[in-house]
């Protein structure tokens, strides 16, 4: 096993069944999710989605594996598993994907296969989410007095 893989292992943080939060998380290695999460997850390891999990936000990680409902975008530096059972309500970028049969995928998938294409299509990803981001603070209606 490579050095620093070991972490991958170890789960650093799980957000469990009937559980709910709001707020981003940032996670050093292994994430997983099981309950309801209205914000964005960050790993430097693998994240796994449970088949009850609902998440609205962004995820990414080395290798994600989604079972459960997600609106968001997920980027997996190295793979990303799509189970039977999973909606994906987002844009996907990794460099290798499998979906089984019966999952559900609403949004563009990008598979990188070279490190160029992989940093320009992540660059794009970023400049369009940076565009959605500021989009409400133009569209708020203006409070008169």
């Amino acid at each position: 096993m490579p050095p620093g893989r070991l972490e991958d292992f170890s789960i650093n943080t799980i957000i469990g069944p009937n559980t709910s939060m709001a707020g981003d998380i940032e996670s050093g290695g292994f994430t997983r999710i099981d309950g309801s999460i209205r914000g964005n997850v960050s790993a430097r390891g693998r994240v796994v989605i449970g088949e009850k999990a609902r998440m609205k936000g962004n995820v990414s990680g080395t290798a994600i594996t989604v079972g459960g409902v997600v609106y968001g975008s997920l980027v997996a530096s190295e793979s990303l598993v799509v189970l039977s059972t999973a909606l994906v309500l987002g844009d996907i970028i990794t460099r290798r994907i499998q979906a089984d049969e019966g999952c559900l995928i609403h949004g563009k998938v990008a598979v990188c296969t070279d490190e160029e294409s992989w940093k320009r299509v992540l660059s794009e990803h970023r400049d369009a989410q940076g565009i959605r981001s500021a989009l409400p603070v133009f569209s708020k209606p203006r409070e008169t007095s």
